[in-house]
């Protein structure tokens, strides 16, 4: 289950982290975007203690997308004391997904 917080900033956020963040960037009319929602919920569910997933929506936050060169949907960022260490661009099954975070985190 994913849990709304409120920071004053992005760069906030991701010091803030004791864990590494996955950052799905993504934009509500984007259908590929859509199909990440359930795959992130299993990810989620394998890795909680492990990672924190935050969703970010492209159309809210530009600076957000062109700070980190988001030029295709869905982009998951891995984020690792602040600094971006993967980018894996497009739709990934769960277990793919979880399997290769699992070498990273």
């Amino acid at each position: 289950m994913t849990t709304k917080k409120q920071f004053n900033s992005f760069e906030e956020m991701l010091s803030g982290s004791d864990v590494p963040v996955l950052v799905d960037f993504y934009a509500d009319w984007c259908g590929p975007c859509k199909m990440m929602g359930p795959i992130l919920e299993q990810v989620n569910l394998e890795l909680k203690s492990r990672i924190r997933i935050v969703k970010i929506d492209t159309e809210k936050y530009t600076q957000l997308a062109t700070k980190y060169q988001i030029a295709a949907l869905p982009t998951l960022v891995l984020f690792k004391q602040g600094q971006a260490v993967e980018r894996i661009e497009g739709v990934v099954q769960a277990p793919q997904l979880v399997q290769h975070l699992k070498t990273l985190v």
